[in-house]
């Protein structure tokens, strides 16, 4: 698996068009494409909210989303039915919560699809997914252990409902868990601990890898890496633009992890540091920098290479649709110049 400089984006786009936002993902990133998350178009397609159909107790509305069920014990149960049933048609992601899934997989079943390497899909992680939902009383559904089960659980299953609706083009298929909350992991800010992290994905990936899948955890904080190295997930992507000197620290946990087969993802064109004077070769020399560093630290160049993925640092949700599309740019041709010159 030779992956050097693959670009693939992180999720989220800042347009309220969504054939226009799939366009873009075709022209700037046709080797790795994904469905694009677009908060724009409506409330239901922020990260949490996108989710949360049929999980047990979860509510969307115009003010939010919070953990506020009829009966609790009633609605776990039902859950559990249908997880144990293996429902995937119950755990989907329906047009009003994605249309930017719905739309981009009409897309693709009418293209030749020649030019695509991977299918990138998304899913939001457990730990932030309910370290953003309150109960009645306004704690944080994160420390009931009960609920982090079965959300996490619920998450796997729109996992595998997007692995079975895209297994049908016969490529290989990206499947990330976006969990920018694991930037607190180790802090005072909460109280989930390296371990939690490691036993909680090692059962996501589990569960998930069955379908044959890579399974990827994006981060764009900074925070203890060997969790993820440890934790069987085959892509790490980290914000490169900001942390690559906190992240190569790790090199010793990296060696071990590239030799297993895992890929490094680098989100080397910044998001909210961008603006438009950065160049292919200025970022390219700045992954180049990171890679002289493992090498020193004892890992092989050419497995570095190998698997060496690109994107934006984190999702251009919240960004102005002129700067997205500059991202995209810069991130092609960032791909482009690293397969030719490293």
């Amino acid at each position: 698996m030779n992956l050097k400089g693959l670009a693939t984006g992180v999720g989220s786009l800042p347009l309220d068009n969504v054939q226009k936002a799939i366009d873009l993902i075709l022209r700037f990133l046709p080797a790795a494409p994904f469905w694009p998350q677009l908060p724009k178009c409506d409330m239901r397609e922020g990260m949490i909210a996108q989710f949360a159909e049929n999980l047990p107790g979860v509510k969307v509305s115009t003010s939010g989303v919070k953990f506020s069920p009829q009966d609790k014990e009633k609605e776990l149960e039902l859950f559990y039915e249908r997880f144990i049933a293996h429902d995937l048609p119950y755990f989907k992601i329906s047009p009003d919560f994605a249309r930017g899934l719905h739309l981009f997989y009409q897309r693709i079943l009418d293209m030749d699809l020649s030019s695509i390497e991977f299918i990138k899909c998304q899913v939001t992680g457990p730990f932030t997914f309910c370290a953003g939902i309150n109960d009645s009383d306004g704690n944080s559904i994160l420390h009931d252990k009960v609920l982090m089960q079965a959300m996490a659980k619920g998450l796997a299953m729109k996992a595998l409902w997007q692995l079975d609706l895209f297994k049908k083009f016969g490529k290989k298929i990206i499947m990330f868990f976006d969990e920018p909350y694991l930037a607190c992991v180790g802090s005072a800010y909460t109280s989930v601990g390296r371990s939690e992290v490691i036993d909680l994905f090692s059962e996501l990936n589990d569960t998930v890898k069955a379908s044959g899948c890579l399974t990827g955890i994006h981060c764009c904080g900074n925070t203890d890496w060997s969790m993820l190295t440890d934790s069987g997930i085959d892509i790490i992507n980290f914000d490169a633009f900001d942390f690559q000197e906190r992240f190569v620290l790790y090199a010793d946990n990296l060696n071990s992890f590239l030799k297993k087969g895992g890929v490094i993802c680098w989100g080397i064109v910044p998001t909210q540091g961008y603006n438009g004077s950065q160049t292919p070769d200025m970022l390219t020399e700045k992954i180049k920098s990171g890679l002289d560093f493992l090498v020193k630290k004892g890992i092989n160049r050419e497995l570095l290479l190998e698997r060496l993925m690109i994107s934006p640092a984190c999702g251009l949700g919240t960004l102005d649709v002129h700067k997205a599309e500059g991202i995209l740019s810069l991130l092609n041709q960032t791909s482009a110049f690293i397969r030719k010159n490293l």
